[in-house]
């Protein structure tokens, strides 16, 4: 079987995506961090902690999103949830790592 075909029914968890654009450096205050999450999910409260201190401590801003309520957030990540977007791209899952967090918005 080709590998394409065989990757098409690959967990979400294992599927990356490689695809890059070159972007200008940001500064912190202008990068926008998206917290994916859904209610009861103690790992999304742990998630929403540090997000919020280290976009506080930077000056980056943040949303949240709810997959419950939107159809193709839960499509995409729903195996992964909390998922942590960094202006629009994965940045990582389950755990968030505040220094991590904070290398990636320039802090």
């Amino acid at each position: 079987m080709p590998l394409g075909r065989r990757m098409g029914r690959m967990s979400p968890l294992l599927r990356r995506t490689t695809k890059k654009t070159k972007t200008t450096k940001k500064t912190a205050g202008e990068r926008v961090v998206t917290l994916v999450s859904k209610p009861g999910c103690h790992l999304c409260d742990d998630a929403r902690a540090v997000v919020e201190t280290v976009c506080s401590e930077t000056g980056a801003s943040w949303e949240e999103k709810d997959i419950t309520q939107d159809e193709a957030l839960h499509r995409a990540y729903w195996e992964q949830i909390p998922v942590v977007l960094v202006d629009g791209e994965q940045h990582t899952f389950w755990r968030v790592d505040a220094d991590r967090l904070r290398r990636e918005l320039g802090a």
